[in-house]
Formats: C-alpha cells, sequence, structure tokens
C-alpha cells in the first residue's frame, strides 16, 4: 500500500487508473483501523466516505471533478459540518449536532474534497498538547509516550501517520503550527480574516484562525487558496483578492531576513533546535539572502498579553455552553429539584474540563470591574505596542524566522501538572496570533532521538504567497 504525502501523486495515479478514490478511501480506513492507539479520531465517517469517493469518481470519470477530486481529509473537532457532531474535545457539547457547516469546510467540499473523520483536540481547543481532550489524549506517532503537541493534535497524527493526506485544524496561539512541529509536517496560520471563521466553535474570538496542516508547503497553499475570501456570514473576514499561493514566487533579489536572537541562543531552547535552526539560517546566508539578528523588547510580554485576552474572551465566548438549550446538562443528585443558578454551575462544572474551567475563571477575573483596568485594558495596550514592535521589524525584513517550538514533543503527564511550563511552549508561536500575522511551521529536522523539529516562517499581513514560496526553498 503506497502512503501519499503529496497530492499531485495522487492526481497523477488517479488520471492513469493506478488507483480511484474509493480504493484510496479504503486504504485510509484499513490504517486509520490500524493506528487506533494514537486515538487520533472522535469519529470516522466511514460508509459516507467511501459514497463520497464514487461520486467523485464518476465525476473524474465525466471530467467535471473539482481541483480537490482524490484529497482525502480530516477536520478537527471545533469545525460544524452539517449533520454531524462536533464536540470540541468536549463533555459540554455532548449528543450536540451541527446545524450547519462551516464556511471553510463547504468550500472545500465544493472542491470535491473526502470527509474521512472528526480529528481529536484539546478541549475548546485550550492546551499545547492534546491531553485537555474529553476523548483522552493523542499520542504522537514517532513515539507513542509523547505528545503530539495541541490543540490541534489529532489532525497533525493523522497527517503524520497517513491516516489522511491533510487536515483543517485552527490556530488560537499556535495550535496548527506547534503540533505539526511536533509532528514533522507543515501547519499554516493565515493573516487574520483571510479564512472566514463561520461555523469554528470560538475559543478567542481576535486571535482564532483557521488553517491547514498537511505533508508540504503546496498542498497546505492549495487548501488555503479555496478556503480564503469574503464571507457574508463573517464581518471580520478580509475582502482582499485571494492570490494563487500555490504559484506565488519569491522577489528575484536577496531576502532579507530576520532571525528571533532568542530562538538561538537562549539556554530556554533545547540544544538540538538551537542548533538545527542554526544550521538553516547559515543555508540561507550562503544562498545569498541577508540574514540578521533583532531582539524583540517585549518578548517577555507576549505569553502574559496572549493569555490574560484569551481567557477574557473565552469567559464571554464559553458563556453560552449553559445546560440549557443544548448539550451537556447535569441531573444533579437525583434528590432535590435543581434551581436555575444551580443548573448552571453544575452543567458547567461537570460538562468542562479542568483547563477550560481554569481559564474560564482567569478570564472572568480579568473581566471583573475591579480588574478590568489593571488587566484587560492594560494587555489590549500591550498588544498595540507588540503590533507596532511587529510593524517595524517588517519595514526593514521580508521574513521572521525562529524555532516553532523550545523543544521537542515532551512525554505524555510531563507538564499537565505545571500549567506554566505548558504555556511556555507556545512562547514564539502566539506572536503571530497577538499581532495577527500570518506564520507557518516547516520541518527542519530531527534531534538524537527521530523526534521533528519545526522552524517557523513569519511574514507580513495577506504576504502568504511569499510564506509559501519561501517554505518550499528551504
Amino acid at each position: 500500500m503506497i502512503i501519499y504525502r503529496n497530492f499531485s501523486s495522487v492526481q497523477a495515479d488517479l488520471k492513469t487508473g493506478t488507483i480511484t478514490c474509493l480504493q484510496l478511501v479504503d486504504q485510509y480506513l484499513a490504517r486509520i483501523d490500524e493506528n487506533q492507539h494514537l486515538n487520533v479520531f472522535t469519529e470516522v465517517y466511514a460508509d459516507e466516505a467511501r459514497q463520497q469517493a464514487e461520486a467523485v469518481d464518476q465525476k473524474l470519470a465525466a471530467g467535471t471533478a473539482g481541483r480537490l477530486a482524490g484529497m482525502i481529509i480530516g477536520i478537527k473537532d471545533v469545525l460544524s459540518y452539517a449533520g454531524h457532531s462536533v464536540r470540541a474535545g468536549s463533555r459540554i457539547l455532548e449528543n450536540f449536532t451541527a446545524q450547519f457547516t462551516a464556511t471553510a469546510i463547504q468550500r472545500l467540499l465544493d472542491e470535491d474534497v473526502i470527509i474521512i473523520g472528526r480529528q481529536n483536540c484539546d478541549e475548546f481547543a485550550m492546551g499545547s498538547s492534546n491531553e485537555n481532550s474529553a476523548f483522552g489524549p493523542v499520542r504522537n506517532a514517532v513515539d507513542p509516550d509523547r505528545v503530539p503537541g495541541g490543540s490541534s493534535g489529532g489532525s497533525a497524527v493523522a497527517v503524520q501517520a497517513g491516516l489522511c493526506l491533510a487536515s483543517i485544524g485552527s490556530d488560537t496561539g499556535g495550535s496548527v503550527r506547534q503540533p505539526a512541529a511536533f509532528c514533522g509536517v507543515v501547519g499554516l496560520k493565515p493573516t487574520y480574516g483571510r479564512i472566514s471563521r463561520w461555523g469554528l466553535i470560538a475559543y478567542a474570538s481576535s486571535f482564532d484562525c483557521i488553517g491547514p496542516i498537511a505533508n508540504n508547503a503546496n498542498d497546505a497553499a492549495l487548501l488555503l487558496e479555496i478556503m480564503a475570501g469574503p464571507d457574508e456570514f463573517d464581518s471580520t473576514v478580509s475582502s482582499q483578492p485571494v492570490a494563487s499561493y500555490t504559484s506565488a514566487t519569491l522577489p528575484d533579489r536577496p531576502l532579507r531576513i530576520a532571525y528571533l536572537r532568542d530562538g538561538v541562543e537562549s539556554a530556554g531552547v533545547d540544544k538540538s533546535i538551537r542548533d538545527a535552526t542554526q544550521l538553516t539560517l547559515n543555508e540561507l546566508r550562503a544562498a545569498g539572502h541577508i540574514v540578521e539578528p533583532v531582539d524583540l523588547s517585549l518578548i517577555n510580554y507576549l505569553l502574559p498579553t496572549y493569555y490574560i485576552l484569551t481567557t477574557a474572551e473565552a469567559s464571554s465566548n464559553l458563556s453560552r455552553f449553559d445546560g440549557v438549550r443544548y448539550g451537556y446538562r447535569s441531573q444533579g443528585d437525583g434528590t432535590s429539584v435543581m434551581d436555575l443558578l444551580s443548573l448552571y454551575k453544575k452543567s458547567r462544572t461537570e460538562g468542562f474540563g479542568a483547563e477550560v474551567r481554569r481559564r474560564i475563571l482567569l478570564g472572568t477575573f480579568a473581566l471583573s470591574a475591579s480588574y478590568y483596568d489593571a488587566y484587560y485594558t492594560k494587555a489590549q495596550q500591550v498588544r498595540r505596542l507588540i503590533r507596532q514592535e511587529t510593524e517595524r521589524v517588517f519595514e526593514k525584513y521580508d521574513f521572521l524566522l525562529s524555532p516553532t517550538t523550545p523543544t521537542p514533543a515532551f512525554r505524555l503527564g510531563e507538564k499537565t501538572d505545571d500549567p506554566l511550563q505548558m504555556y511556555l511552549a507556545d512562547i514564539f508561536t502566539v506572536q503571530a496570533n497577538v499581532v495577527g500575522y500570518p506564520a507557518i511551521s516547516i520541518p527542519n529536522g530531527t534531534d538524537a532521538n527521530g523526534l521533528p523539529i519545526g522552524l517557523q516562517l513569519m511574514a507580513p499581513p495577506f504576504a502568504e504567497g511569499a510564506l509559501v514560496a519561501l517554505a518550499k526553498n528551504i
């Protein structure tokens, strides 16, 4: 059985009749079955995927198939797909069925993508290790005793282990890029507002982005190209025209590339990652590009700003899950009738996991009357300063380069008792979300244990084409 690692080879084999979409689906289903120990899928759409495959095979024969005919993907459990359950990795959405399909997913379906199932993730996309799911942790295919990264861990492992060709995840502070780095695949977070968030279960609305995870930059670019663009259901989406990201090229001159000095010099970054990043920098210099270090004076404020603002937005967004209208409802102790307030409290306490409860409480505290100015207002001001500092970097440089993560994939359970250590796993990825810029994580070798290392590239807003072009050249 061939494990396809790029869409062009799938298309070539479909064209010559070496394989059909139906055979492809059956191969993926067999692999999903063999790799159940990785706990990647919360639901597999076996019969439905076969039906879709048969329909796409007919379209291919008739010459009417869309651009994604033959691409088999999985979707993260925070994206709505009409008629299918969506749980956001939580008990609170037990037995809930999506009433409509997310715009991004609908655009892929319109181009004949085949969805093979729904992928496990940290509850409400809150986490850096995929250990916070009501469905249990996802395991890294390289070493099942290690985490895959989060929150789109299931989506990254699915691509890594060849359980589908690509996945659609979401990225609020690195949730597409960090698991891509831990799993040795490509994860792309677009500019904020490039892809409609309609149908994405919100965690922090001014940070959330839908993004593709694939084996290579070209497949990620193709998925982005199809999902991007204006949408009447999302007022925050950009109306800028969508470029042809797959055919984008770099300017015919030496590139000016800044790299984060802390990423290659800080003792807090694993030596194998510092060495791998330095090696790439040396290669870029040797290719004739201008490669210079930069310091972000506000780097120590990135994580506090991110966590104050995202928990505040989560506190507001997650107030809709109350056990009354849909989802999980507490039965109480069965001996007395509960009043409305008790129903809310019990349903939310039993329905939400520990990390989600922690973030709701932190966010509610930051938004409370006594502390609103001290925390929330201050964090918004610092967010603006971080954006201004990032803009100054990009006035001089085309790209900002750093490791994606400070360490390779850590062991399951290693950081669960220390939330602060867990949050530090996002140190290099949150900047792109705080400022709304596009960023991509690409594989950058492995450490002595064979664990993948990721390299992150960031570009100015709406420069996804250049980002992908550089990713292909590294």
